[in-house]
């Protein structure tokens, strides 16, 4: 049985308007005062929450806006909740939840608050590891614990304060008294996420995935060292919706272990074009917006067009804006005298607009299609192909991304002894991927700054 002398605990439940402390407002509370033996005082009471409650919770939890119409509001029973938890271990199931609620709701009353906490699912996790889940509820069922009046505050309290009790008498390891003394790290973690998923996590460079329940990907990110990006996004305490949410809906974590930090921001670029998770919102707002393309009219004719970026369509260059695309365009025209009627530009999506109108005999198909021909040339062959050779994650190896024709093409490993006859081996090594504008900003910087490693055709 863990123990630790002198120590009450404070059991809590309690029911809200919504599911974030900065949005939302306690309508019921239940504290039950557990001296490690047994009950020693109890606080149970509505709380009128000053705001409607929406229909969904009523039906969740049968509190509506008539029934706590005389109950107290919050800042009238602040000093008695306060004087109940202080001093004492602050307990319940997804601890992080009431927590928030109640220190964000003292603190509008001007009371300040902190306690040690600790969290009767994780603690489940640890000391009856195995079950199907650890929802009170499905708890109750498999542990055999009278649940009564679900889903209210005194109800669900008392049912915690049964499953505290048992853990408590199982808890041959002293589990619980870590966890107390150490504030437990995994105690920050997001309540359905293993701690063993935590522990794995390396101090080293790479990307890591939060899952959700369905093990789909929600979130990801890069870090120069891993468990600590990791630990970093459960700390704090913020009340806000989308984190509570985004704490909610972690079940797993999985991770790729990189070189360096460039290469863990290059794939996780490319990682949240390719899963487009949820909760990533910073690196979905990089997108070029226009973009240089060419096509065959009926007429047989060859155009160069700049216009709105297609991520369905293949295009020549990318651009952030319309400018740089239309000087381009024009340079072209200039340098490879093309006629200005086979160059032109979109205002909308139906809108081509040429940059002049001139009402003179076309030049003969073959020679303005060749004209054209020399351009999109020049503009290939203008761009380089190169490597970017560093260090690997072991001494074995070295990492490797490669640019084609001015285009990322992908990146890898590469052992540390292999030698290359034709630059175009190194493909080999590399996995593919498809490159974006992003991706060739990130890496256009880089070698500005790092230019002894890049490698181009000849020096490999």
């Amino acid at each position: 049985m863990s123990r630790l002398k002198n120590t009450e605990y404070a059991i809590v439940d309690i029911e809200t308007t919504g599911g974030y402390a900065h949005g939302s407002r306690i309508t019921e509370i239940a504290i039950i005062i557990h001296d490690g033996s047994k009950i020693i005082d109890r606080y149970e009471t509505l709380v009128n929450p000053q705001k409607e409650i929406p229909l969904p919770i009523f039906a969740l939890t049968g509190i509506n806006n008539e029934l706590v119409k005389d109950a107290p509001i919050f800042d009238d029973i602040s000093d008695k909740i306060c004087e109940m938890l202080s001093g004492r271990i602050f307990v319940a199931h997804n601890v992080n939840f009431d927590y928030s609620f109640i220190r964000h709701e003292l603190e509008s009353s001007g009371l300040k608050w902190a306690a040690r906490k600790l969290c009767t699912v994780r603690a489940a996790r640890k000391i009856c590891p195995g079950l199907v889940s650890y929802s009170l509820g499905r708890l109750c069922n498999s542990l055999d614990i009278p649940l009564n009046n679900r889903h209210r505050a005194g109800g669900d309290a008392d049912a915690t304060t049964i499953l505290f009790t048992k853990l408590l008498e199982w808890d041959e390891e002293g589990i619980l008294s870590k966890m107390i003394k150490n504030t437990a790290a995994d105690q920050r973690l997001p309540p359905n996420l293993p701690s063993e998923d935590f522990q794995k996590l390396p101090e080293k460079p790479g990307v890591y995935y939060f899952y959700n329940q369905s093990n789909k990907v929600i979130y990801v990110g890069k870090a120069v060292n891993i468990k600590k990006r990791v630990a970093s996004h459960f700390s704090g305490n913020s009340t806000t919706k989308q984190r509570q949410n985004f704490l909610r809906d972690i079940y797993s974590i999985s991770f790729e272990e990189c070189a360096n930090e460039f290469m863990a921001l290059m794939l996780e670029c490319i990682e949240i074009k390719n899963l487009w998770p949820t909760y990533n919102r910073a690196l979905k707002r990089f997108e070029p917006k226009f973009a240089l393309y060419h096509y065959e009219a009926r007429n047989g004719y060859k155009y160069l067009t700049i216009g709105k970026q297609i991520n369905t369509q293949s295009s020549i260059q990318t651009f952030n804006n319309e400018y740089d695309g239309i000087n381009l365009l024009r340079t072209l025209a200039e340098k490879f005298e093309i006629d200005y009627r086979f160059c032109k530009f979109t205002r909308g999506e139906d809108d081509e607009v040429p940059y002049h109108h001139v009402e003179e005999q076309l030049p003969e198909v073959t020679t303005s299609n060749m004209q054209i021909d020399k351009a999109l040339d020049f503009i290939m062959n203008n761009n380089t192909s190169y490597a970017i050779i560093d260090k690997g994650r072991s001494l074995e190896e070295r990492s490797c991304i490669w640019v084609e024709n001015g285009h990322f093409y992908g990146m890898g490993y590469l052992p540390v002894d292999i030698g290359f006859n034709d630059p175009q081996e190194i493909k080999n090594y590399v996995t593919p991927y498809r490159s974006n504008h992003y991706l060739m900003q990130l890496i256009n910087s880089y070698i500005t700054k790092y230019p002894r490693k890049v490698f181009f055709n000849g020096e490999l």
